[in-house]
């Protein structure tokens, strides 16, 4: 970047600001405007970047956040003020939990109105402090190009995360006379964790030997590490079955051999079984967390337990391992695979393969349409192959059983937050980091029709997305939960108002395709698959159905509910 001219001279802060934007490569700008952001907004009129203006804050961060994990560059948001920064805060949590590189720009008062509840002020700053990786208040003008540097590089190193840059008004309006657009950093704190040793890998490789029965569980940060290449080289040397949490579907091939897919509250029974039996347990970007580890006194009892992950505040934060390593996981697994030794796991192979047999994933199709058979004929349909966005709750599970994944960029879900309303706009995103590959949200009826607004924005772009809304006219997963464990008292679940989703889709523009037989699956979706422009497929799905297999909140794997039961079930102590 060069130093100020004649023309950087004559720049205002919202001008610095978006030249600095186009030097850090960004695309699209995600937002929604509003009085404190004008001179912002104004200043992208011309620019290389794109603004999509969406038409709700939070769609705005789920969009960005789906652009972030379809492509690896930070998604970038612009707000107003007060409330349109206040409704960011659901995707900035989202983004924080999941680990996705994020710039959230909010509009502000005027400096001198600052702490004096001005009209639409809020300190977002404060408010999103527990939620972001880093946040500034830009208080000078001429410190916007180093904020936005830092904050570059902030969001993207180590373990990724958003940054908010709160930006008054009169800031932004005023003048740049800074000396240059590319100023040198000034961050002493911050540190992004180097590789460790080859003589820490060599002692942690020597752990894996005389391991009979090893299991590599593969998280969220394989994916956000590009470490697949490796996590397969090291499966494969070591002849050591794989499972992977909700968000690593796709860091290992699922359908490879070694795989035993997802593990956990509703993962399979094989990989639970797996958990529970092995001798030795390997994560790889996994932070243990409450989802396949309910209970930590009964977490893999008397198998050792290994951990790689960069950020050193999740070692030892729940699982105390017997040797761990900081750092990112594509370069310690690289070098790892150098110094491991071919393990005898033979007997356990035929251990896990009889788990398979025994314990598959399956469906009734007797007794009407189910959301597994439409997820299942979606997997076939798309060979899977698409890029495949989720919302939250029971379809979300059922997609994580039955679409596998081999490609950690093409799985987009809402894991630590469980964010409900994520799965379109996060589409969307996704539709455009990647405008060639075919996209799907599925989602449910409950959490489309909290971001469905959306479907405007789709119609304006003529983004290609397909929304496949599985609609049992319930809040799922809260109705099994009450169904299993509170007495089939139902309460606050009942979706019986939902619109005709094809309708809805049609008022807006979009072609609509409505299935609920189970001989009719394959063709709706084939030909909404096929449809060249955006689509929604309405499937109305059996109301009432569960989740299985199904660890109890709270409860261990070995407390694995593989069907359901005939009894009644303990109230369980965790969340949902």
């Amino acid at each position: 970047m060069k130093n100020k001219s004649k023309q950087s001279k004559s720049l205002t802060g919202a001008e610095a600001l978006i030249k600095c934007l186009e030097t850090f490569g960004v695309e699209y700008v995600f937002g929604l405007s509003g009085g404190a952001a004008i001179p912002i907004f104004d200043a992208l009129v011309g620019s290389k970047i794109k603004l999509i203006l969406t038409r709700h804050e939070q769609g705005a961060t789920h969009m960005a956040d789906g652009y972030a994990r379809a492509t690896g560059k930070p998604g970038v948001v612009l707000v107003t003020s007060g409330p349109g920064a206040t409704n960011t805060v659901t995707g900035i949590l989202t983004a924080m939990m999941d680990s996705v590189p994020m710039i959230v720009l909010t509009g502000q008062t005027i400096r001198s109105m600052l702490g004096k509840d001005a009209f639409q002020e809020a300190d977002i700053a404060g408010i999103t402090m527990p939620i972001v990786k880093h946040s500034y208040l830009v208080k000078e003008t001429n410190d916007i190009p180093r904020v936005i540097k830092e904050a570059f590089y902030i969001t993207n190193t180590g373990r990724p995360g958003p940054v908010l840059i709160d930006l008054p008004k009169d800031v932004t309006s005023a003048p740049f006379t800074g000396d240059s657009l590319d100023p040198a950093m000034d961050i002493p704190g911050y540190k992004v964790p180097a590789r460790p040793s080859t003589a820490e890998i060599k002692k942690f490789a020597k752990l894996f030997k005389g391991s009979k029965k090893p299991l590599l569980l593969i998280g969220h940060g394989a994916v956000i590490s590009h470490a697949s290449q490796a996590v397969r080289a090291l499966a494969e040397k070591l002849n050591a079955p794989v499972t992977n949490t909700l968000l690593g579907k796709g860091a290992f091939p699922e359908t490879h051999k070694l795989s035993l897919g997802m593990l956990g509250m509703h993962g399979t029974a094989y990989a639970n079984k797996a958990l529970v039996n092995c001798d030795l347990i390997c994560s790889i970007g996994s932070r243990w967390d409450d989802r396949i580890n309910g209970n930590n006194d009964e977490f893999c009892m008397g198998a050792k337990k290994l951990h790689i992950d960069i950020d050193p505040a999740e070692i030892n934060k729940i699982v105390k391992p017997d040797m761990s390593l900081v750092g990112d996981a594509s370069e310690i697994v690289a070098e790892l695979v150098k110094h491991v030794e071919a393990l005898d796991t033979a007997e356990w192979q035929k251990e896990l393969a009889y788990y398979k047999k025994e314990f598959p994933l399956k469906y009734k199709t007797d007794k009407g349409l189910t959301a597994q058979q439409v997820l299942h004929e979606l997997y076939e349909v798309t060979k899977g192959n698409a890029i495949v966005t989720t919302d939250v709750g029971q379809h979300q599970m059922w997609a994580a059983q039955f679409y596998l994944t081999n490609d950690g960029d093409k799985w987009l879900s809402s894991g630590g937050a469980g964010t409900m309303g994520y799965g379109f706009p996060s589409a969307i995103g996704a539709q455009f980091g990647k405008p060639k590959e075919l996209v799907v949200a599925i989602v449910g009826d409950g959490g489309f029709q909290m971001t469905c607004s959306e479907l405007s924005t789709i119609f304006v772009h003529k983004l290609p997305v397909k929304i496949l809304v599985i609609d049992n006219k319930y809040l799922g997963m809260v109705r099994q939960w009450q169904e299993l464990f509170f007495d089939n008292r139902y309460s606050g679940v009942d979706l019986e108002g939902n619109p005709d989703f094809v309708k809805l889709a049609e008022a807006y523009g979009i072609k609509g395709f409505h299935v609920d037989k189970t001989e009719n699956v394959t063709k709706v979706l084939t030909d909404a698959m096929k449809y060249p422009g955006p689509a929604l497929i309405h499937a109305e799905v059996i109301k009432e159905d569960n989740v299985f297999p199904m660890v109890p909140a709270g409860k261990s794997a070995y407390h694995m509910i593989i069907e359901a039961p005939t009894t009644k079930l303990e109230k369980p102590t965790g969340s949902t």
